[in-house]
């Protein structure tokens, strides 16, 4: 498969990960998806493409260990998009909200994606990539 995944690095960490945040009350699903983006990426709805979304949320556990002492979640319930991007890989700007949560941002393929994914999160990121196969394997096809 093609480096076709894009992952940013917690800053402070050696762990990657696919960009992912909260939905604020009030606000939609996509829209949520949209803001996060461009919030830790820089990227702007005009710059990527919806080829796919989750059928299911999907749920992950964060063991104690990684927890944060102020937070009263202790897991994420996600619904995932799979996207293109349509434009130049140069507008990605991880400091683009002021706050960056990342500092480093790589492509990679499949493999690489989930070797390099926390190990409680693994479980999540190899179901949604196998749900969203058939729609990779035709890009790759294309």
């Amino acid at each position: 498969m093609m480096d076709a995944f894009g992952s940013a690095k917690r800053i402070g960490t050696e762990a990657w990960q696919f960009p992912q945040g909260g939905i604020d009350k009030g606000e939609k699903v996509r829209e949520a998806m949209y803001r996060e983006l461009h919030e830790e990426t820089g990227l702007d709805q005009d710059t990527v493409e919806i080829l796919s979304i989750s059928k299911r949320w999907l749920v992950y556990h964060i063991p104690h260990v990684f927890q944060r002492h102020n937070k009263k979640f202790d897991g994420a319930m996600q619904k995932w998009y799979l996207l293109k991007l349509i434009d130049s890989d140069s507008k990605i700007n991880l400091n683009a909200s002021g706050h960056a949560e990342f500092d480093d941002w790589k492509w990679g393929d499949e493999k690489t994606a989930i070797k390099s994914v926390i190990k409680f999160k693994r479980d999540v990121y190899k179901s949604i990539l196998k749900e969203f196969k058939d729609v990779l394997d035709r890009l790759i096809d294309n």
